[in-house]
């Protein structure tokens, strides 16, 4: 599509692609109640959301007092993993606006997600799009700094040759947002709903460009988005 207003779209995973947020921090809130640090599961996501626990060890560490070793984020992994592999769904309406925005684009669509690879990978399988993203998956566990840092983001607008200031990016979370407004995409927020994900206050107080309910409603909003061409 010659006239379409950005060059590639570059998705987040975890909550825009796939409704993982509340699987993964069941988890996290069984394994830090081992530790005897009791939360809710929303309190967890509260928390957590958006971020890598690896990159939250210091926090675990204080409220615990347990060191957060290679081996306790290998079984968090494994437990996370198996739990996903039972009962992730995808975002409704994800996959069928990511082999719109494929075709669109000639492939040019990415995921770069602050996860590890093997869960991003694990993820996009059970969604049934991981042939939409064959080659282009990005992970800021292998990045010099993962999100709110803009690493991820520009390695997949390098990996796709395209000028990040020409891609969209869609992030549900502050974390991610910031991510995305730094790497100079235009950013738009997914906000279903507030449980798991930012509001639509914070996607925009980080530079959103457009939050928005429907992930379904995604490729016509991209394709008629202000500004291009003067439209």
């Amino acid at each position: 599509m010659a006239d379409f207003p950005f060059d590639a779209v570059l998705f987040d995973c975890d909550g825009v692609l796939v409704d993982s947020e509340p699987i993964t921090n069941r988890v996290l809130c069984e394994m830090l109640g081992e530790l005897g640090w009791h939360l809710s599961v929303a309190e967890t996501m509260r928390i957590f959301v958006g971020k890598a626990v690896r990159d939250e060890a210091a926090l675990i560490e204080a409220r615990t007092g347990v060191a957060i070793t290679t081996e306790w984020l290998m079984q968090f992994r494994a437990r996370r993993n198996a739990a996903l592999e039972r009962e992730l769904v995808a975002i409704p309406g994800s996959a069928s606006a990511v082999r719109a925005l494929h075709a669109t684009l000639n492939a040019r669509v990415a995921v770069a997600s602050g996860a590890d690879r093997i869960k991003v990978e694990l993820q996009l399988a059970k969604a049934g799009i991981l042939d939409c993203f064959e080659g282009r998956i990005f992970s800021g566990h292998e990045t010099p700094r993962n999100k709110p840092f803009p690493d991820v983001y520009l390695a997949a607008a390098a990996g796709l040759g395209v000028d990040p200031k020409r891609c969209a990016v869609v992030e549900d979370t502050v974390t991610g947002a910031t991510a995305g407004v730094a790497a100079g995409a235009t950013v738009f927020g997914y906000c279903p709903q507030e449980l798991g994900h930012s509001s639509v206050t914070a996607l925009h107080g980080v530079g959103a460009a457009h939050v928005f309910r429907d992930m379904a409603e995604l490729p016509a909003l991209l394709a008629g988005w202000p500004g291009h061409n003067g439209g």
